[in-house]
């Protein structure tokens, strides 16, 4: 704002009102088109496309949160202070198997794990209470049993039955670690949508300074514009060519994206790992049928090697 404030002879206050306002005008104008709330035909969509390009199943989504580092809010103590000694709000995030975001948290506490920011949050308590019009349980093969709908996370995430994460430690059998394998390979989007909104805008580069509510628009106008971009045929290649997101070749093996070497490691950093192993019957016999999918008529070839 400083650079912006000589360059433009203006006021630092006065550039901080002009970039508030701005923002909050694009989330205004694109949030209700490129970033609406999901109904039950647009979360159909969303797993249609992790089955055509991850062979996920019912998946609805990949999710994670990410520290956007900021100065220190005035009196805030050590509420946003983070595990990586620096102060953050969090964006958590839920997007599609294009690296489209459908669902975004803007806000919570730096001090607060994955977990925590998904239980506080509006999108969790919906997703925990099934209010989300999310479509109801239907087989994933032929002559199957029902399996809910659900949505892939990292270790952070507790494990529901709409909410899918690893199995835990590491002398597992073959069945657990194709599983862990399969979950993550589709977890991948969102790791690598969250690189390509870093590296394109670059204000996530440094410390963003500005009060609260500037910092949580400037976020949410990136994210709009990151969902806009991507679904402009005249842009998308611009904004986003073949290979700036990571590859798979025919093996399995992955092709680190472009974003992976113009942006810094430091830049959005992963939420603290604290989810809980306690998990209900029903949630275990969702991932356990999905184990068993992968490991019969829903299997890769590639996937014994890894």
């Amino acid at each position: 704002m400083v650079s912006i404030s000589y360059q433009y002879r203006l006021g630092k206050t006065t550039v901080s009102h002009i970039i508030n306002e701005t923002c909050e005008a694009i989330w205004n104008t694109l949030h209700p088109t490129f970033l609406k709330k999901p109904d039950i035909t647009a979360w159909r969509s969303i797993a249609e496309g992790f089955e055509e390009h991850w062979q996920l199943p019912n998946c609805i989504g990949a999710i994670d949160g990410k520290h956007v580092v900021i100065q220190a809010p005035p009196k805030a103590g050590s509420e946003f202070y983070n595990y990586k000694n620096n102060h953050s709000i969090i964006l958590l995030a839920v997007c599609d198997a294009k690296y489209k975001f459908a669902i975004v948290d803007i806000g919570a506490k730096g001090r607060q794990s994955d977990g925590g920011v998904l239980r506080n949050s509006e999108f969790g308590k919906n997703l925990f209470n099934n209010t989300l019009d999310i479509p109801a349980a239907q087989p994933i093969e032929y002559g199957g049993e029902d399996v809910p709908f659900y949505i892939v996370g990292d270790e952070a995430f507790p494990l529901r039955n709409n909410l899918m994460r690893p199995y835990p430690g590491r002398m597992l059998t073959l069945e657990k670690r194709v599983f862990n394998y399969r979950l993550s390979r589709g977890r991948r989007v969102i790791e690598n949508a969250f690189g390509i909104l870093v590296s394109r805008w670059r204000i996530f580069r440094k410390p963003i300074i500005g009060n609260l509510q500037t910092i949580e628009n400037i976020i949410k106008a990136t994210v709009c514009l990151h969902n806009f971009l991507l679904e402009q045929k005249d842009f998308n290649q611009q904004y986003c060519p073949f290979n700036y997101h990571d590859g798979e070749n025919a093996d399995g093996s992955v092709t680190n994206g472009q974003w992976r070497i113009e942006t810094p490691s430091r830049n959005m950093t992963d939420v603290s790992q604290s989810g809980s192993n306690f998990f209900s019957i029903d949630a275990a016999s969702v991932r356990n049928a999905l184990t068993s999918y992968f490991m019969t008529e829903g299997a890769v070839p590639f996937q014994w090697n890894k």
